[in-house]
């Protein structure tokens, strides 16, 4: 614990004595409970029922922090409910799917009405009857509508409040923070800035339009009742990651965390230096003790699953005043349900045609084999009598079989499990960023037949989407070593090695047409063409075209797109030399002016270092 904080509870600590009793403290203290213990365990549940606090104590039986006073932060949020929740929760699922998470992804729709700020336990209930009283004072005047502005940028998108509909808000904002000052000696500090509702915050770039479009989608007034509702969180993790228990673990040793399917841990990032690969060291929010868990248990969650929600006042003169003040118990804390009305069409999937684009995705293949053990690698792994076996990690586990033996993989050789690897991560990267892949091209070579599969295998396609291998989007000729085109897998080969390849595709250029040592110029033509094909292949599809070639591919196929003259072919090997295992190059179509653009790619650049072979003996034995 941190002195500032040690001083702080300290000082919470000296104000327990004197305090009335509640209706709910008073089981708690007939049962023996300490009175700080029940008052947190009130504070921590939202002091809903005694039955609630009792069964936070029986958990947290083993808590070292369970004697000391900790404060919790709150917070007020004026919340949507009705109709438009309905319409933001439909946009938060829709931006999530097509655009990946974003920070406005955290937390639940809301405006913010001040920061966070801490109460005593034993004063929460007084915090409550700010939230009343300053209700109270503004419900003759609040808006029977709130005009909602829509405000976009390159990383911010949400609705703007203004003129007087905000001015009423930021009056209630003020009366809660004078309230809670008088009657909980609270320091509240209310929102004077201007009032928003976020809908993205900190997404790609390139995911701009889609969102607004999705926004549009929102109506600018639909019915709703604005509801402020007041929030806590345990002021220790503000800054820890969020895990959530996907199964249930029980501890192998005494310094491992018991963990229940839906258990939530807290993780701070910077105190991993004892766990070892694979396991993280956090604190249980069940029952508050330390201790390490396996990582592949947990998934990440939001902070906002972790806040308690404690009383609401509802703005509205039908409801009555109990309701207005302790509405919506029933709601799970952190999440609000819409009423169960019948659903017509989402207007944002009504719009979701339009809103989804054309793209192409244009993605060098891995690492190979070659790359890394040189031009006599074929004789590093074949056995005297032409069989393939693996005498380095990172050559792979098994080859395909082709028709004439080991000897065809001299110039067409597969991926390194580096390579394998490279490309399971960036289809991993490709799933979480939520982009919608409809068809996938290929180069025949086989490194990039693998990459292909494996992306695919990542984003749980593997058997919805074949593979259709273009022949046209193969490596300029020049570039590959003899006088005549390696020999490639023919699509049978393919499709007996387990390769879910579309053998009804008609390529744009046969591998029969590949001619050997060919100019730029023709080079250059023959991806041109081969995009043309593949575009007006996919004219009905609506979403990512993907394809799987080589890092010439990033220059060759996107150019024609964005209707850019080829490079001088100096300056394109000088360029094509300087792109990775999994480079990428993202483009997307915009109908509305009629052409096609260069935007940020969905995932980031794979970035990683050398490791060269080691020799133990040599290592240990030599001099």
């Amino acid at each position: 614990m941190a002195a500032g904080e040690t001083q702080l509870y300290a000082k919470v600590s000296n104000k327990l004595k004197g305090r009335s009793t509640s209706s709910l403290l008073e089981p708690l203290l007939a049962m023996g409970f300490p009175a700080h213990t029940a008052l947190k365990a009130l504070a921590a549940t939202g002091r809903k029922t005694a039955e609630e606090a009792l069964h936070w104590l029986h958990c947290h039986c083993n808590d070292p922090s369970l004697d000391d006073p900790i404060p919790q932060e709150y917070a007020l949020f004026l919340c949507p409910t009705g109709p438009l929740l309905e319409k933001l929760q439909e946009f938060w699922r829709e931006s999530r799917r097509q655009c990946t998470r974003n920070k406005a992804h955290e937390i639940f729709p809301h405006i913010t009405l001040c920061d966070f700020f801490t109460c005593e336990d034993h004063k929460v209930e007084c915090l409550y009857e700010a939230l009343k009283r300053a209700g109270d004072q503004v419900l003759g005047s609040f808006p029977t509508t709130v005009p909602l502005v829509l405000h976009s940028s390159v990383s911010y998108l949400g609705f703007f409040l203004n003129d007087s509909p905000a001015d009423v808000i930021r009056e209630f904002a003020m009366a809660f923070a004078t309230e809670a000052s008088i009657l909980a000696d609270c320091s509240v500090k209310p929102c004077t800035k201007q009032l928003h509702l976020t809908l993205a915050h900190k997404f790609y770039p390139h995911h701009q339009r889609t969102l607004e479009q999705l926004a549009r989608a929102i109506p600018p007034g639909p019915g709703c009742q604005w509801t402020a509702a007041l929030y806590s969180r345990d002021m220790r993790f503000v800054h820890y990651q969020t895990l959530k228990a996907l199964f249930q673990y029980k501890p192998q040793n005494v310094d491992e965390l018991i963990l229940n399917p839906g258990d939530h841990i807290f993780v701070d990032p910077s105190q991993q230096e004892e766990a070892s690969e694979g396991w993280v060291i956090g604190i249980s929010r069940r029952t508050g003790c330390r201790g390490f868990l396996p990582e592949n248990y947990t998934e990440r969650a939001s902070e906002a699953d972790t806040w308690v929600k404690h009383r609401t006042y509802t703005f509205s003169l039908t409801v009555d005043l109990s309701s207005r003040r302790d509405g919506e118990a029933s709601r799970r804390n952190g999440e609000f349900h819409p009423p169960r009305t019948s659903r017509v069409v989402s207007s944002v999937q009504a719009l979701q045609a339009t809103i989804l684009r054309r793209s192409v995705l244009v993605v060098r293949h891995g690492e190979r084999v070659d790359q890394i053990f040189g031009k006599l690698w074929l004789q590093q792994c074949s056995t005297p009598d032409g069989k393939y076996y693996r005498p380095d990690l990172n050559f792979p586990r098994s080859v395909p079989k082709r028709r004439n033996g080991i000897k065809d993989f001299e110039n067409d050789p597969p991926l390194s499990s580096c390579g394998i690897f490279q490309s399971r991560l960036a289809g991993e990267a490709l799933l979480d960023s939520g982009i919608s892949i409809t068809s996938v091209f290929v180069s025949p070579a086989l490194r990039c037949v693998q990459t292909a599969k494996h992306i695919l295998e990542e984003l749980k396609l593997e058997r919805k989407i074949k593979l259709r291998v273009e022949p046209g989007i193969f490596e300029w000729t020049k570039w590959e070593v003899g006088k005549t085109i390696p020999t490639l897998m023919t699509l049978e080969e393919l499709k007996e090695a387990n390769f879910n390849v579309d053998t009804n595709y008609r390529p744009a250029c046969p591998v029969s047409s590949l001619i050997p040592a060919e100019s730029y110029d023709d080079y250059v033509d023959r991806c041109a063409m081969s995009v043309e094909r593949i575009i007006s292949t996919c004219s009905q599809d609506l979403g990512v075209i993907l394809i799987v070639s080589h890092g010439s591919a990033l220059d060759s196929c996107t150019r024609p797109l964005l209707r850019l003259p080829s490079r001088e072919s100096g300056d394109f090997a000088q360029l094509v030399r300087k792109i990775p295992s999994l480079g990428m190059c993202f483009c997307e179509e915009n109908k509305k002016e009629g052409k096609w653009e260069l935007v940020d790619p969905p995932v980031k650049t794979l970035t990683h270092g050398s490791n060269s072979a080691f020799n133990w003996r040599n290592w240990i034995l030599g001099s």
